[in-house]
């Protein structure tokens, strides 16, 4: 007879003490709760029930369980769709908490607490199958802090993001050893870490890594969830990545990334879960308690209140689920050593009954937290329910994903006209949208591409999207992508049109790398990465989503690796105020000059065909250098006047369109069609 003691309500999850394991769950409206142990091959061999809640929370404690052990719970409960209960303890479910998996989800129809049919009601009819064979399972883990380097703590007006996914950035990497290729293992790599540093970045943000579910309907197209965004753990990692099975190895890339000065910041899935809709299947939070978990609509607690678009939402409102996710992140920069987090739709995450409000406990409870509050934290901000775009209002503390500098800036290289002006705005790092309540520049994180869309290559090489291989007869994916694919569809051999698409993806990068606010670089875009015109590979764990690193033209990896150089070392770039014209100490921090070298004029600004603009930002201190840039959008060349001010020379650094030489005041250059050219002063 096996010893049961009461344990306690705190922590959540399974907890192990070194001499057996406190199991504590959160179910409000479940009326019992079992746990469900397994042997190592999967066979159900014990239940124990939990007869202990307090305040919700049921758990016990059991000597003698340890690290290694498989369990799953069974949660009793109302069957009451109508009314939004779901409960069947037929089913197996995942702990929220779980830890590690072991196992992928095997689809069946047993996996859904109702019976499957066409009928329109048919998730009002409970179904009795067993779900345990076809489930993973939550495995006992030793909850020792595993990571042991200092984090990096790279400031935020130094910082440059490299958006990647684990899998797709080191899958067909040359140099990396063929075993670990794909997995956390890879990510630390010294032939990868060699060419980080060769670019320059500093903060590499992942995809999401927590363990999720590969759709059903993706399996039976003979297709795969690649990106990520379907989360089934928000403790565990994705169990693909890991080459050696173990936890320690995230810990140990996150180790090897920092004594490289190298950031880890996760992407991660907070507002929607993999079970979908009230059509979805029963795999943990709809079992363990629909009602806590998810955002039901307002009077018809039946359904969802789809705002992520993804069947569901999670309910952030609720002070325990609140609470799993603070856990999550917590566990994941303590344990792990995460240095930060992107929010995925984080609109969601901040919406109560009324609407999306910066307000919202979610926000407060992050930024007051001494250990998250010192975290990268960076918001998504948008989702698909009402009032879905909210660029800008997120509180201080929060960074945001810039979309609007990412669609001014392609319509800008595009020649499309009335740009000018909000171009000028977003590579002042949007203080319009930003400057308030204190915040700063590096609020705008910059990009010009993601992972949803089309690469840097692709943006110059097609108009239309060409997702065939989706399975989805081209439906899928974004229509308004803003590219031009410079005179022909895909590939070509035509060397002029290649020279144009060559130089506009060098406008791109050197306009991101010397705006004000934070670069994200998509991963693969400095090697001329394509997906064949793709711009929605989320289904796609093949070559079409891998980055492909045999292009033998490197010339974006040098041009990067000078950027990131030139933004490290000029502060003129990289400020820590927004640029107003005249800075805090009664120094002009910014001009704004025509092609003739005077300064812009009203009518200038609001000319729909200028497509040309110099721009000076003053050095920061004596110490520092002044930096001159010359945009030249238009289908012609320019004859662009340098100002005449206090700056008498200025050295040449970088341009689009080739070589360059130090010129004067009043000096009259030729500015190509469509090129940037960049100058800077001598530090005095």
């Amino acid at each position: 007879m096996r010893t049961i003691k009461e344990g306690s309500p705190f922590p959540r999850g399974a907890t192990y003490d070194g001499k057996g394991t406190n199991f504590a769950l959160f179910s409000d409206n479940a009326t019992g709760v079992t746990l469900c142990l397994f042997s190592a091959d999967g066979k159900e061999v014990e239940r124990i029930d939990l007869t202990e809640c307090t305040n919700g929370v049921w758990y016990v404690y059991i000597p003698d369980i340890q690290p290694g052990q498989l369990y799953g719970y069974r949660v009793h409960g109302p069957w009451d769709p109508v009314q939004g209960q779901r409960f069947n303890s037929n089913k197996l479910l995942l702990d929220p908490y779980a830890r590690k998996l072991s196992g992928d989800i095997q689809w069946d129809d047993a996996l859904y607490g109702y019976q499957l049919s066409p009928s329109k009601d048919a998730d009002l009819r409970m179904d009795d199958r067993d779900s345990a064979a076809f489930m993973p399972k939550a495995i006992v883990v030793d909850p020792a802090p595993l990571t042991k380097s200092n984090k990096p703590q790279v400031k935020w007006p130094k910082t440059i993001i490299y958006e990647a996914h684990v899998k797709g950035l080191t899958m067909k990497h040359p140099l990396i050893p063929d075993d670990i290729r794909g997995s956390f293992a890879a990510l630390s790599d010294p032939a990868l870490i060699d060419h980080m540093h060769r670019i320059g970045i500093t903060s590499l943000e992942l995809l999401p890594i927590h363990a999720f579910a590969q759709d059903r309907h993706l399996i039976e197209r003979n297709l795969r969830n690649y990106w990520g965004y379907n989360t089934l753990a928000f403790f565990a990692p994705e169990t693909n990545y890991l080459h050696s099975g173990d936890l320690e190895e995230i810990a140990t890339t996150v180790d090897r990334l920092h004594e490289a000065g190298i950031e880890l910041i996760l992407d991660v899935v907070y507002n929607h879960t993999c079970e979908g809709n009230h059509l979805g299947p029963t795999l943990s939070w709809k079992g363990i308690d629909n009602l806590s978990y998810y955002r039901s609509l307002p009077g018809e607690p039946r359904y969802y209140d789809n705002l992520t678009g993804c069947g569901n939402a999670l309910n952030t409102s609720h002070p325990k689920v609140l609470q799993m996710v603070m856990d999550s992140l917590r566990m994941w920069t303590t344990v792990y050593g995460v240095d930060g987090f992107r929010f995925d739709l984080a609109l969601t995450l901040g919406r109560e009954d009324t609407g999306f409000t910066a307000r919202h406990p979610f926000f407060h409870t992050i930024l007051q937290d001494p250990i998250l509050s010192r975290c990268k934290l960076i918001a998504e901000p948008w989702d698909v329910g009402p009032g879905g775009y909210q660029l800008g209002e997120f509180p201080p503390g929060f960074s945001e994903w810039n979309g609007d500098y990412r669609d001014v800036t392609r319509d800008f290289w595009k020649g499309d006209e009335g740009c000018l002006a909000k171009f000028a705005g977003r590579f002042a790092a949007s203080s319009d949208l930003f400057d308030a309540q204190h915040r700063r520049p590096w609020s705008s994180v910059n990009f010009v591409t993601a992972h949803d869309g089309f690469t840097l290559h692709d943006l110059v090489s097609y108009n239309e999207k060409h997702n065939e291989a989706n399975g989805e007869d081209n439906n899928d994916g974004a229509n308004d992508n803003r590219s031009w694919n410079c005179g022909v569809e895909g590939e070509t051999e035509d060397a002029e049109i290649n020279a144009l698409r060559l130089q506009q993806k060098k406008n791109f990068l050197i306009t991101l790398f010397l705006s004000q606010g934070v670069p994200m670089l998509l991963a693969g875009d400095e090697l001329h990465n394509s997906q064949g015109g793709n711009n929605n590979t989320y289904c796609q764990d093949s070559e079409i989503g891998w980055i492909d690193w045999q292009n033998p033209d490197k010339t974006l990896i040098e041009l990067v690796g000078l950027l990131a150089q030139i933004r490290r070392e000029n502060n003129a770039i990289s400020r820590a105020e927004f640029l107003t014209g005249v800075n805090k100490h009664g120094n002009a921090d910014v001009a704004w000059y025509n092609v003739n070298g005077q300064l812009m004029t009203n009518e200038q600004w609001e000319d729909p065909f200028n497509k040309s603009l110099i721009v000076k930002l003053m050095a920061v201190d004596k110490h520092q250098a002044s930096i001159l840039v010359i945009f030249n959008a238009s289908h012609i060349e320019i004859e662009a006047t340098i100002p005449d001010c206090e700056i008498k020379q200025w050295q040449f650094l970088v341009s689009s369109s080739g070589e360059g030489k130090e010129v004067k005041q009043k000096d009259i250059l030729v500015i190509p069609a469509r090129s940037i050219h960049v100058f800077k002063t001598a530090a005095s």
